[in-house]
């Protein structure tokens, strides 16, 4: 059995990381197993920025967002040199196993250890939902929460004055908080990349829906598709109805997760060392029709998944 982990987290941070992190060190320590941690993602291991972790170390940090260990992205770990320092610090260490915290950039990464002969476990933790292997990624539930009660307050606002208002959310070319968000907070429409985008469909709903009396039209943008200004310059010109913008930006990769989020956190962290323990790595940790399993990191990362077309379309349904 593995004497020694090591543990990092990398890229964009997310609500439930640091649960995750609890999670993994807690379980490795009730297995006799000593932890380190990593800090500043891959950049950390390069250049030695390791701690050992204890209980205590874990202790109230359950709650809180972002994550203790700090994050960064490592283009020097992609080079050959990069990988060899790292090696080198792995060595020093005696850090059998590895656990990444982090998106499909952070599992490339854990696919090199791995190729290195580091068994690595990936664990998924973004607010973007875009890992195809897994239903849901630490950090999507909070984040969508966090999204839905700006909508209400926006929405208040907008009915005060009688407009539209396109809401910008992240997402990185995936459309899953702004369709989430989208059914949640009762939008009038939603754009989404993997949806083609009809600005006349969306004035022509937005003016039927002024004609029989409505007062606030709220619209979600998927990040990266267009100048949300400019649309919603075009939107005003094209309906009359005054329309303002508003970008949530990175307050939706903060706060404390979600009783959803601590949950999935804490047992994929459980599971990742679990695996570790047998000696298993190069895997991705996953969560699908609500059990834990873990698939092959090269695998996970080619894996292709829709998005939820029926979903998007009882949106459709729900907003007339």
């Amino acid at each position: 059995m593995m004497k020694t982990i090591g543990v990092l987290t990398s890229g964009g941070d997310a609500p439930g990381m640091n649960a995750a992190i609890r999670a993994v060190v807690r379980t490795a320590i009730y297995n006799d197993m000593k932890v380190i941690g990593i800090r500043r993602g891959y950049n950390g291991l390069i250049y030695g920025d390791l701690r050992e972790m204890n209980i205590a170390s874990v202790g109230d940090i359950i709650h809180r967002g972002g994550t203790i260990l700090h994050t960064d992205r490592s283009d020097e770990f992609k080079t050959p040199e990069g990988m060899k320092k790292a090696r080198n610090i792995i060595e020093i260490f005696g850090i059998e196993g590895v656990v990444v915290l982090g998106g499909d950039g952070s599992f490339r990464g854990a696919l090199d250890l791995s190729r290195m002969g580091v068994p690595t476990i990936g664990i998924p933790c973004t607010i973007d939902n875009d890992i195809n292997c897994t239903d849901y990624t630490i950090g999507f539930d909070t984040a969508t929460n966090t999204v839905v009660d700006a909508i209400n307050k926006i929405r208040d606002t907008v009915t005060s004055h009688q407009r539209a208002n396109v809401i910008e959310v992240m997402g990185r070319g995936r459309g899953d908080i702004a369709l989430y968000t989208g059914v949640a907070g009762g939008a009038e429409h939603i754009i989404m990349p993997e949806v083609p985008f009809d600005i006349n469909d969306l004035c022509k709903r937005l003016i039927q829906g002024k004609d029989r009396g409505k007062r606030s039209h709220i619209i979600m943008l998927a990040e990266s598709m267009f100048d949300v200004n400019e649309l919603c310059k075009e939107i005003e010109e094209k309906t009359g109805i005054e329309t303002r913008a508003t970008v949530l930006g990175h307050i939706q990769r903060g706060g404390s997760p979600t009783v959803a989020d601590r949950i999935l956190a804490s047992r994929m962290g459980y599971h990742a060392v679990q695996l570790l323990k047998e000696g298993i790595g190069n895997r991705i940790v996953c969560i699908r029709n609500n059990q834990i399993v873990d698939c092959d990191i090269e695998e996970g990362l080619a894996m292709q998944k829709g998005f939820d077309e029926e979903l998007y379309e009882m949106s459709k349904v729900l907003s007339i």
